[in-house]
């Protein structure tokens, strides 16, 4: 077999070990799940028509209100299934298993590879699981087959670029607890962009951060391929931009992390 063909099965194989751990050990998945659903039936029930009246200029309308919130949860669970990522990668450097892998004749990129892979997965069947609430609490699209196809490629890009941050965070945590910490930004980054409210109604500063930091780009437009409103060409630039920039600013990030002497 070739050298290629080698990296492809210890690819698979490291694929294999994180698919199973995240069937063995449910716990961290639901628990991940559990904020974005919360935060979404407390938004929509709760907050749904002082939110929608705020936006609209004083006509409550929650069903309006779902419509726009849903491309920002979605994109919010991306983040926080990320998180997840580093807290296992953690786990891993802090069990020795990492050392493990370093001893044996294994391609060294795909024990980061299968993290990642493993995680992007799973992020797509949580997606599904979060629309299903979604549409079943009125949550109404209007995509188009081909918008389907783009907006399931830019949520895997999306994904797939935090993931790799996380696994960099993951590498460079003491702990797992640590992990939790140094990626509380993936989770809060989403707070503070556009998928609650219009960047536009923010003041001074934040409205800046907000409108360029990497999830309100991705956000705008996740929401136009789902509602099949117009996708502006600046914010999928951006969106697309950032992912790929992050993609391989954590790619290179966690290879330089794990080719490194284990801690000791």
């Amino acid at each position: 077999m070739s050298a290629a063909g080698y990296a492809f099965r210890d690819n698979l194989t490291m694929l294999r070990r994180s698919l199973l751990h995240a069937r063995r050990y449910p716990s961290l998945t639901l628990n991940v799940l559990l904020t974005p659903v919360m935060l979404l039936l407390l938004f929509v029930y709760v907050f749904g028509n002082a939110m929608s009246a705020g936006i609209t200029g004083g006509h409550a309308d929650r069903a309006e209100y779902v419509a726009y919130l849903v491309p920002g949860v979605l994109l919010m669970t991306v983040g926080m299934i990320s998180l997840g990522t580093a807290v296992s990668v953690a786990t891993d450097m802090t069990e020795g298993i990492m050392a493990r892998f370093r001893t044996m004749a294994v391609s060294r990129p795909s024990v980061l590879v299968g993290h990642v892979i493993g995680s992007v997965i799973q992020t797509l069947l949580a997606l599904v699981l979060i629309l299903g609430i979604a549409l079943a609490i009125g949550f109404r699209p209007h995509a188009t087959p081909l918008d389907w196809l783009a907006a399931a490629g830019l949520m895997a890009l999306v994904s797939l670029s935090l993931t790799w941050i996380a696994v960099g965070i993951g590498l460079v945590s003491p702990n797992a607890e640590g992990a939790s910490n140094l990626g509380m930004p993936l989770t809060l980054l989403p707070l503070l962009s556009s998928a609650f409210v219009p960047v536009g109604t923010m003041p001074g500063g934040f409205r800046w951060f907000a409108e360029y930091q990497p999830f309100s780009p991705a956000i705008e437009t996740l929401r136009g391929l789902l509602l099949g409103t117009h996708v502006g060409t600046r914010n999928a630039v951006l969106a697309v931009a950032w992912s790929l920039g992050l993609s391989l600013l954590g790619y290179l990030w966690s290879k330089a992390r794990f080719n490194r002497e284990p801690r000791r």
